[in-house]
């Protein structure tokens, strides 16, 4: 891994890619696909203290212990979604923290102790029913039932001839014992408190994603949340941003502050802590010339709290992502971050999402192709750094031609020596595309 991150003087010490946000022209960076959504989510089943990854259209059974049609899976399904006019997340970087206070469910048939795989109360609806073979004296059918469905069956004559699966594991010694049906008991999911967002977050930075979702309101994790994202891109150069929701004034370019619930099209209320996952997911599908001011949340029928004109203008000037409702379609008034607060490095023209996503776009593949196919290989000569700016010039052409930027010439690229004998000063001046979003139309009549 090289280094990577943000600059003000030539003073690194680790070879890597070092970018300069600056406002005079929209400068861009990373570049790739985007797609990946990472969030923490204390559930009733699954691996505890671990990245798991999610790709859309996943049977989500082994992941989180219920299938896509049952409310535990609420949060993946918004996740999922997409809107009408971007694609939805094509993978969630799932993340179940070791909740303080879990149990497993667990029975015992004689013999045999029967433990669920995972601490939850999902192990409260898994059964274990034996039968006595007809055909063979002294051997028994073992089967694992989930909410009545079988999910597993062995044969076997011992407790110690059985083997765990996918829902429990087996202990104990000596001959089984026929058994209706039994019933695990005991399975608890406990409380997910601060030190497992902690964990989560140390789990998490070694994986490339595009949008990280935090669905609680405890402020000190939100405070961790914005340090953390913050911190990937000042010194990590790994560009993402942070989807939350009623946070005070978080006045950041990586950070979403959404501040509306919705009501869904079978009754569901979604608070705004729970709309995180519909605009973390969105936000993530919606590629580097795509803005999501005016998609339609899909199945949402109504917005909570309902506000005036002057009240949507108060909190978009406040930094916020404001949802509205016409006629039973919910919207994104504008697709913005928290940013309120500008400097002459960091213009309003920041706090778009869609200029985000043109910047992390370019600074990502920056880093990520330029690290592998320069960085300690291509000479430090007029030969490599034209051999370099030929490559970049032709990478923002690209983005061009899908409406990124705009009005790009040769010139708005250098590639100059550096300080020392190994570094490479690039400088871009690009001009962004952002949707259209204000159309002001005078009439005359005669």
């Amino acid at each position: 891994m090289a280094g990577g991150g943000t600059f003000v003087t030539q003073n690194k010490v680790r070879p890597g890619v070092y970018i300069k946000f600056t406002s005079k022209n929209t400068a861009g960076l990373t570049v790739g696909e985007r797609g990946t959504v990472a969030i923490c989510q204390g559930m009733s089943w699954g691996a505890t203290d671990k990245i798991m990854e999610v790709e859309g259209g996943s049977n989500l059974v082994p992941f989180t212990g219920y299938d896509s049609t049952n409310p535990k899976n609420r949060f993946l399904n918004e996740l999922f979604k997409g809107s009408n006019r971007t694609n939805a997340p094509t993978k969630v970087l799932l993340y179940r923290p070791n909740p303080s206070g879990a149990a497993k469910a667990s029975a015992t048939l004689d013999a045999l102790t029967v433990t669920a795989k995972y601490v939850g109360e999902r192990g409260n609806d898994i059964s274990i029913a034996i039968t006595e073979q007809v055909d063979e004296e002294g051997s028994f059918t073992v089967t694992t039932l989930v909410d009545g469905d079988t999910m597993d069956t062995q044969t076997a004559k011992t407790v110690s001839e059985l083997t765990g699966n996918d829902w429990v594991t087996f202990s104990g010694d000596g001959a089984l014992t026929a058994n209706t049906g039994k019933s695990l008991t005991g399975g608890l999911d406990g409380t997910v408190d601060t030190g497992g967002y902690a964990a989560f977050l140390t789990a998490l930075e070694p994986y490339k994603f595009d949008v990280l979702i935090y669905d609680g309101a405890e402020p000190t994790v939100q405070d961790a949340m914005i340090a953390f994202i913050k911190r990937l891109a000042e010194e990590n150069g790994r560009y993402a941003q942070l989807v939350l929701a009623e946070a005070v004034n978080p006045d950041s370019r990586f950070v979403v502050n959404v501040v509306s619930g919705v009501t869904l099209s079978d009754g569901t209320v979604l608070s705004p802590q729970e709309t995180t996952w519909w605009v973390g997911g969105a936000m993530a599908g919606a590629t580097f010339n795509q803005s999501l001011t005016g998609a339609v949340y899909p199945n949402a029928v109504a917005v909570e709290p309902v506000l005036t004109d002057s009240q949507i203008c108060d909190k978009l000037t406040q930094g916020a992502l404001v949802l509205t409702c016409e006629q039973g379609v919910v919207r994104v008034e504008q697709d913005c971050n928290s940013l309120v607060t500008y400097t002459a490095d960091i213009g309003k023209v920041y706090r778009k999402n869609r200029v985000i996503r043109l910047c992390s776009t370019i600074a990502n593949d920056l880093y990520s192709q330029f690290v592998q196919n320069y960085v300690g290989i291509v000479n430090n000569n007029q030969q490599g750094r034209n051999q370099l700016k030929a490559a970049i010039v032709g990478y923002l052409l690209t983005i061009q031609s899908s409406h990124g930027i705009q009005n790009l010439e040769a010139d708005d690229v250098t590639v100059l020596a550096g300080d020392d004998i190994d570094t490479v000063v690039v400088n871009l001046a690009i001009q962004a595309v952002d949707s259209m979003e204000k159309i002001y139309v005078t009439m005359e009549l005669s």
